[in-house]
Order: C-alpha cells, then sequence, then structure tokens
C-alpha cells in the first residue's frame, strides 16, 4: 500500500469534464521483425504480463477517503483483468497519419476508470499509409493517469515493458502474483488522524528550510537580476476548455536540434524546442490576427527526483515559466533571448530550490488541495484567475537506442499531454533512438486546426536550422583565420 503525495492527488482533485487529467503515447512498431513477422493480440497479452512486474502502477488501483481527509491510497487490485486493460482495434480507412491523429486524439478524450488501476493500452492495426512507416505496422496507444506517473517515471515504465533486442522471454514470472489485502477504513482513518496531526509541523519545517536559501539570495542583490515577473498575455489558449481534443506531431533528427544549439553560447536542446515552439506560437497566433504584443509565457515541468529516487512511482515535479519570444521574428535572436531567460529561471532554481518547493507541496494537507481543486474546476477559475502561463511545453528525453516489444521494432514514439482550463494546449518533445518529435495536444474548440500548427512547427524549425547554419558558417572563417595569423606570427 502506498499513499499519494500531494502533487499526485493534484491531479485527481483538479480534474473536470473537460480536463482528464492522464498522458497518452503513442508507440508505432514494425512487425516485420518479431518471430514469424507478425505480432497479435494474444501475443501482445502474453508479453505485457511477463513485465507486469516491472512497476507497481499496473496492478493498482486507486482507495479515496471520505470529504478528503487524507490523501488516497494505492493498494492491490484482487479483480485484475489484463484483458480489461488492453484493447484490440483496427485503424479506419484510408489508415493513413491523419486518421491515426484522429483517433488517438478520440481516445485521449476519453476519461480512464478510476475504479480500476488507471491505465489502458489500445493494439491498433493496418497502418499501412504512413510515409515512412512500412506497411502493415502497428501502433500501441497507452494512457496512463497523471496521478500515477510522470514523464520521468513514464520513460521508465516504457523501458521496462520494452527490451534492448528482437529477442525476449515472454513467459510470466515464475512467482504468481499474489495481491495484497486491501486496508480496512478503520485502519485507514486511524492513519489520516496521524497524518493531519503530523502535517502542519512537516510543513513548517519544510518551509523553515528553503528560508535561509532566499535569505542569502536577497542578500547577496541576485534575486531581481535573475528573476522576472513576466505579464502573461491574453490568448486564445486561455479559455476553457471542452472535453474533445486534437493531436498531431512532426518528426525533427536530434542531431539537428545539437547542431542548432552551437550557434549560440550555452544554448541547450531544451532551449532549442522552446525556441522553435516560439516561433510556431507566433506564426499560428498570427495567421489568426491573435498575436499579442507580448511574448507568450510557457510552463515548462522540471524532474526533481534524486538519484535515490529514480524508482519512486508518481509524481516528482517542479515548474518554471520563460518567455518563448513570440515578440522577436528572427529566430536566432529569438534563440539567444530564450537561452538568457531560461539561465536566469535555472538561477532562481539554485538559489530557493526547486526541490525544496517539491517538498513543501508534499506536506499540505488533502482537505487543503481537495478543496483549491474544487475551486478550480467547479468554479471555473482555472480559466479567470491570475494566468500563470499560455500553455505548456515539455522535454521529455528518452532512450537513445533502439527498442523491442515482442520482438516488434519502435519506430517512433510521441504523445499527448493534458491540457486545462486556461491552459488549452500543451507542446511535448519527445526524444527517441535520435529523433524528436514535437507533438501538439489541444481542445479542438480552440486549435481545430492540428495540422496548420504543425506546418507551422516545420517552418519554424527550417528558419532557426537556416540561421544557425549561417551562424556558424560566418563564425569559422574568421576562427581559421586567426589561427593562421597566429601561425604567421610564430613563424
Amino acid at each position: 500500500m502506498r499513499q499519494l503525495t500531494a502533487q499526485d492527488a493534484a491531479f485527481l482533485y483538479l480534474e473536470s469534464q473537460g480536463a482528464h487529467l492522464h498522458l497518452t503515447a503513442l508507440y508505432i512498431y514494425d512487425q516485420s521483425t518479431a518471430p514469424g513477422g507478425v505480432v497479435r493480440h494474444k501475443d501482445v497479452l502474453r508479453y505485457v504480463e511477463s513485465r507486469l512486474h516491472t512497476s507497481p502502477v499496473f496492478r493498482q488501483k486507486l482507495v479515496s477517503l471520505p470529504l478528503s481527509v487524507d490523501y488516497p491510497y494505492w493498494v492491490d487490485d484482487k479483480q485484475f483483468d489484463l484483458e480489461f486493460h488492453i484493447r484490440h482495434i483496427a485503424l479506419p480507412e484510408p489508415r493513413d497519419w491523419r486518421q491515426l491523429c484522429i483517433l488517438v486524439a478520440r481516445i485521449h478524450s476519453r476519461r480512464l476508470d478510476l475504479s480500476r488501476p488507471p491505465w489502458e493500452m489500445y493494439l491498433v492495426e493496418g497502418l499501412d499509409n504512413i510515409k515512412g512507416i512500412p506497411k502493415g505496422a502497428f501502433a500501441i496507444i497507452a494512457k496512463y493517469h497523471h496521478a500515477a506517473i510522470d514523464g520521468a517515471t513514464g520513460t521508465e515504465i516504457i523501458s521496462g515493458l520494452h527490451s534492448t533486442t528482437p529477442e525476449f522471454d515472454s513467459d510470466p514470472v515464475a512467482e504468481p502474483w499474489e495481491p495484497q489485502p486491501e486496508p480496512s477504513w478503520l485502519g485507514l482513518m486511524a492513519r489520516a488522524t496521524v497524518n493531519n496531526i503530523r502535517q502542519p509541523f512537516q510543513l513548517t519545517k519544510a518551509v523553515a528550510s528553503v528560508l535561509p536559501g532566499i535569505s542569502q539570495t536577497l542578500l547577496k542583490g541576485e534575486l531581481p537580476e535573475i528573476s522576472q515577473n513576466y505579464e502573461v498575455p491574453d490568448t486564445i489558449f486561455n479559455a476553457k476548455v471542452s472535453a474533445h481534443r486534437v493531436f498531431d506531431g512532426v518528426t525533427f533528427k536530434l542531431r539537428q536540434v545539437s547542431e542548432i544549439r552551437k550557434a549560440v553560447a550555452g544554448a541547450t536542446v531544451n532551449d532549442v524546442i522552446l525556441t522553435l515552439c516560439g516561433g510556431a506560437l507566433r506564426e499560428y497566433l498570427l495567421s489568426k490576427d491573435e498575436l499579442p504584443e507580448e511574448s507568450l509565457i510557457v510552463m515548462a515541468p522540471i524532474n526533481t527526483r534524486t538519484a535515490d529516487e529514480s524508482d519512486v512511482a508518481g509524481n516528482v515535479l517542479a515548474t518554471m515559466t520563460v518567455p518563448v519570444y513570440t515578440d522577436i521574428a528572427d529566430p536566432l535572436a529569438r534563440l539567444r533571448a530564450v537561452r538568457e531567460a531560461t539561465a536566469g529561471a535555472k538561477a532562481t532554481d539554485r538559489a530557493i530550490g526547486a526541490r525544496q518547493m517539491t517538498d513543501i507541496s508534499r506536506h499540505i494537507p488533502s482537505a487543503t488541495t481537495a478543496l483549491a481543486g474544487r475551486l478550480v474546476t467547479r468554479l471555473g477559475l482555472g480559466h479567470r484567475a491570475v494566468r500563470l502561463a499560455n500553455c505548456t511545453v515539455t522535454n521529455v528525453p528518452g532512450p537513445q537506442q533502439p527498442l523491442y516489444l515482442n520482438g516488434a521494432k519502435l519506430l517512433k514514439s510521441t504523445g499527448c499531454g493534458p491540457i486545462i482550463d486556461g491552459m488549452g494546449l500543451i507542446l511535448t518533445a519527445i526524444s527517441y533512438n535520435g529523433e524528436i518529435v514535437l507533438s501538439m495536444t489541444g481542445c479542438r474548440e480552440i486549435t481545430p486546426d492540428p495540422e496548420f500548427f504543425v506546418a507551422c512547427a516545420r517552418r519554424s524549425f527550417q528558419a532557426l536550422k537556416k540561421a544557425a547554419e549561417a551562424e556558424v558558417k560566418r563564425s569559422t572563417p574568421r576562427a581559421a583565420t586567426k589561427k593562421k595569423k597566429t601561425r604567421k606570427k610564430a613563424g
């Protein structure tokens, strides 16, 4: 039995009719590498069954306490039924990328059954007409509730479900699974009493641990220089969301992204992703005459796990808000500005401690978190209150070697993120085996044209790539000339 943290539970309390807070992954496979060149539904069932032990997420369901007097618990589901969680469908004609995106969006729109372990998988056959994908390929669309995993743990789960070679052992583990008995209500209420007495003291201790860092930073006069209060402009994304989603994605070479960052000293792959997204958002809003004069501000999740917590399920996240400079037309100038902004955000993080802020959130009482969730969802404060950001941009590094499921080679990895009232767009960059897939998930009422948004992202990347190549080319001859002059002087 494992209790949810305040951060985990917030993803339950913030759910509404239009905002379902789960993550949806899309994996595309070439089954020609599998034994016999075919992967059937029963093969996937047997294969996944043999790997259920790699994460407790698969067999655990939620048990909540009345009136949210304490945070819910994960307990073993005695009625666990693998075939309920893994379904088998076929992609409709014409079986192209657009149809697959529509299918992903529809599946992502549906709420998970929280009376069971909160995950589902759909085996999708018949990907016969997708450019760059071999005919007969299949896909797996996997959904996991955000209360159970974040991006980092999601990557760990996927690694556990895959092998690094086509050869595999699909036999179930030798020791059969025995579910632990569910806790009694009396026992849970006793735990809740102890937790509610203890939490205020733990919260005080956590807050006290942050104060020295803040004090030292203020005394040094550093905070005003590295931290800015960005004004978040009003955009079409900052509205109430419906229950319907749209999805699309575009693929870039990781090597090319890494080359672009060399054009600006100190720039990272994440800076390039933010700059690329800034260009896409700029063009998209310009085309609708909706681009504000101020830069859009994005929320970027940060994994704050320590080395000791690499195998901890759930969420260990902090966030930073940074401008993506949609007010700057020149792509290289935008990258320089993004680099300066993220460097400042990281300096603030070091001074105050994103990890410490995450620890503080863990000790907030359940009733307080639940009440805040109800105020946001039921009273519609998500899009009426102070805007934290215009949208979310998340970058999830994945494995850089080929992975296999039941012998079938994983060709592409991407997925959908959750959106909420007030932030109706999330851009997700997932890297795998030398590629980065940038996907967009939006509300159908707010962004009804995902294909156009992806086209904007593609043009933004090309413009940034061209500008970066020109900058590197300009700087390289100067360095070479300088070396030649130095040699002549030495001679």
